[in-house]
């Protein structure tokens, strides 16, 4: 009589002590920096609520021209070098006004080839300038009515 040969499953195999060996068992570091950009009145109360949560190594900002960002306490600071370090750019927007700031963000963080996200948030969205603004720059363009699809966003993106 022979011997009977034992199929493992792939499910097996995967937890085997040989398999382990090829496993990567450090944690996936958040991104290094990401700055989220509120663009108008009403997105600014969405990134004031979003930074009170834990993120790694994210800031917040409201929009004020193409060339200025404000920090949540209202120190100006310029646009350009918000961006200059950063890996990940998240855009908010509500209304249509800060599509220029939109559109200068897109610009910059294309040429620097930094990853770029646009959430633009509302029922009824009347944003269309500013969502025509991010479309050529933004990997990521998201329209919802709901508030924690930016939490979910920021974490998938590792904020």
């Amino acid at each position: 009589m022979g011997q009977a040969t034992v199929q493992l499953s792939e499910s097996a195999r995967a937890a085997s002590a040989h398999e382990a060996g090829f496993r990567i068992d450090v944690p996936i570091a958040p991104a290094r920096s990401a700055r989220i950009v509120a663009l108008d009145d009403r997105a600014a109360g969405v990134a004031r609520r979003l930074a009170a949560l834990p993120w790694a190594g994210a800031r917040f900002y409201t929009a004020v021209s193409t060339e200025t960002l404000r920090q949540l306490d209202d120190t100006p600071v310029p646009l350009d070098g918000v961006i200059a370090r950063t890996d990940v750019v998240v855009v908010l927007a509500t209304e249509d006004r800060g599509h220029r700031v939109a559109a200068e963000i897109g610009r910059i963080c294309g040429e620097r080839a930094i990853t770029t996200a646009g959430v633009v948030l509302g029922e009824g969205f009347e944003v269309d300038e500013a969502v025509a603004a991010l479309r050529p720059y933004a990997r990521v363009l998201l329209l919802s009515a709901d508030e924690s699809d930016v939490v979910e966003l920021l974490t998938a993106l590792r904020v």
